[in-house]
């Protein structure tokens, strides 16, 4: 979507009395559409879910981008504490089971979020990954509310374009060969002949955490 075009979206939701609000990674793809939200509203509250895995470095790259575009960052933490997300033998989920451990530390603290709101703003965008391109810029999720995907036609191309034009800042480990940046466990960095999505859970048969799967009809 063009940005006029977003900015009309955003305003026939808050006409008709909708809650809104995004979530963000704070990687630097992330980026272009938290700007894009803050010059049209930057009270709509910005969820950060932070599964307690995270790179530090995401933490303050957080802290850096909201200072700057003024958002209103609420922090999403997992409903059950670590030391309940361990398997019989001692190990924490992540090492065994990584699809319930992202179901724990991501998926089920949204839902909460999603039964308070009414469209969610979603940055994935089609050349992600098979999953995201099937996608349409608005879809049904669960609890009657809505999925709003600005993003979805955007490319790597463009999303660096924009990035470039509005000086906007990169997150630090990009320098240091991470593209895809999650949960540190389970990151890694980008190899030449791998796609994008292919630097999270390497070497499993899984390319989505359930954000994007487990949420949406």
């Amino acid at each position: 979507m063009e940005i006029p075009e977003i900015k009309r979206k955003i305003a026939e939701y808050k006409a008709e009395g909708k809650r809104l609000f995004t979530t963000s990674s704070f990687q630097t793809h992330s980026i272009p559409m938290l700007h894009i939200l803050s010059e049209i509203d930057n009270s709509i509250p910005v969820y950060f879910i932070n599964t307690g895995y995270l790179f530090p470095e995401t933490v303050s790259f957080r802290d850096q981008i909201a200072q700057r575009l003024g958002l209103t960052i609420v922090d999403l933490k997992p409903n059950t504490p670590k030391f309940m997300q361990r398997e019989t033998n001692g190990k924490l989920m992540f090492t065994t089971d990584p699809d319930h451990c992202c179901y724990l530390n991501k998926t089920q603290p949204m839902e909460s979020v999603l039964a308070t709101h009414d469209v969610w703003i979603n940055g994935v965008r089609g050349d992600q990954s098979a999953v995201r391109k099937a996608m349409k810029v608005e879809q049904p999720a669960p609890f009657d509310s809505i999925r709003f995907h600005p993003m979805l036609d955007w490319d790597n191309r463009r999303i660096f374009a924009y990035i470039k034009e509005h000086n906007l800042p990169k997150h630090p480990l990009d320098a240091k060969g991470y593209i895809s940046i999650g949960c540190e466990p389970c990151t890694r960095k980008m190899d030449l002949d791998m796609q994008e999505r292919e630097a999270r859970w390497f070497g499993l048969n899984k390319v989505e955490c359930g954000l994007h799967t487990d949420l949406v009809k």
